[in-house]
């Protein structure tokens, strides 16, 4: 059995996605910024996508900014905050200790340019406390930025109720929305978001394309400078097939959102019971308020690479975090901040369930992670310390 169980780090790309960005691969390779018929055809291509991706987040069409995907629309939503604060005498920058790289590379860019960064800790569930939140606002805050749900625990943030404090605050709000957008419901109006970042490949559209939300007023500073695109926010040619199938992708996920969201919940459930079953294991992360596709969890006793290595084996494509920093030895930032001791964090993995997804393979994925997890205890020193007694349990 083949189980692809990685949709956190990338979604396969959806018929309908493909469907849409065919022609302008073929037939309608115009450039969108020239006067002739068929780049007027592109042109065409872009606004319709434009109004069509604003639709799905209650958003103004003018008010959407296509990029390369989250992690450069999460650093021109930061560094412009930055810079407008910046502007008005406004130095300060709030985020969270689990936020993702891209936000928190750019947060220590901005500490080295003088920034005053707080990076706020969240509670063993993964959750922001809003009330350490209010505390921390300053007068001198320019920026919030909060994911509105984790890429590694799945936990989804109090996203309203930040923006509304933000919004009484007069501070601009951005939430990385890269795991949420097409999974959860997004209403940008409702929710008081200033900006928003989303990804294409991880609703079922193609790599290397996203977007950037900035609600109107809020000034964007551009990261790449040469032609006009994008209103002057975003030089390059647009990339108009990959623009096309993310607007396809989206309407597609936001429309069987909640049928999905329902049955992959309930399978979701089901996997976290039959982990749950295995000894000295812990699921990370709130229970209830997380993605309807993620599981996480820790086995005590065990590397996480070889645990994932051996499920390959199996079958089942799956990741001990975020696939942005797949290639680094130590422990999961995340499951650092949420109290995971570094000797327990090294044994983690991530599950995140496709649309397609069944029954079968959720009893499939439980049997192989607990054969496997017995194996590799089987001759580790750590786990025969633990049960002479010679090391102390943890979960």
């Amino acid at each position: 059995m083949i189980i692809y169980a990685d949709n956190a780090a990338t979604t396969p790309m959806s018929e309908a996605a493909i469907r849409a960005m065919t022609p302008y691969l073929r037939e309608c390779c115009g450039n969108p910024s020239s006067l002739y018929a068929l780049g007027q055809a592109a042109r065409e291509a872009l606004d319709s996508a434009r109004e069509r991706i604003a639709r799905c987040i209650n958003a103004e069409p003018r008010s959407i900014i296509f990029t390369s995907g989250g992690s450069e629309s999460d650093n021109q939503a930061i560094l412009s905050a930055a810079a407008n604060g910046k502007a008005k005498g406004k130095t300060h920058v709030i985020t969270t200790s689990i936020e993702h790289h891209a936000v928190l590379h750019t947060a220590k860019k901005l500490q080295k340019q003088g920034f005053d960064v707080t990076y706020l800790p969240v509670g063993e569930n993964g959750i922001v406390d809003i009330n350490e939140l209010e505390k921390a606002i300053r007068p001198d805050t320019c920026l919030v930025s909060v994911m509105t749900a984790n890429n590694e625990i799945g936990t989804i943030q109090p996203v309203a109720q930040i923006g509304e404090l933000c919004k009484e605050r007069g501070v601009c709000f951005h939430t990385d929305a890269v795991q949420a957008v097409g999974h959860l419901p997004v209403d940008v109006a409702a929710q008081k978001i200033d900006m928003l970042s989303a990804s294409a490949h991880k609703f079922h559209g193609p790599k290397g394309v996203g977007f950037l939300y900035a609600a109107r007023g809020v000034k964007l500073v551009p990261l790449i400078e040469g032609g006009a695109q994008e209103r002057n926010l975003r030089a390059g040619t647009e990339n108009v097939a990959g623009i096309a199938a993310m607007a396809a992708a989206l309407e597609e996920s936001v429309a069987n959102m909640h049928k999905n969201a329902k049955k992959l919940t309930r399978l979701r459930d089901k996997l976290i019971r039959g982990l749950s079953l295995i000894p000295h294991s812990a699921l990370n992360g709130d229970a209830e308020k997380r993605l309807p596709s993620n599981v996480n969890f820790c086995f005590e006793g065990i590397e996480g690479e070889s645990l994932l290595l051996l499920l390959d084996d199996k079958g089942i494509s799956a990741s001990s975090g975020s696939a942005c920093t797949s290639g680094s030895l130590d422990p999961s930032h995340v499951l650092l901040a949420i109290g995971r001791p570094h000797a327990v964090a090294h044994g983690s993995l991530r599950l995140s369930l496709g649309e397609d997804a069944n029954d079968e393979e959720v009893e499939y994925i439980i049997s192989a992670v607990s054969e496997v997890v017995a194996y590799l205890r089987g001759f580790s020193p750590v786990w025969r310390d633990l049960n002479s007694g010679k090391g102390k349990f943890i979960l």
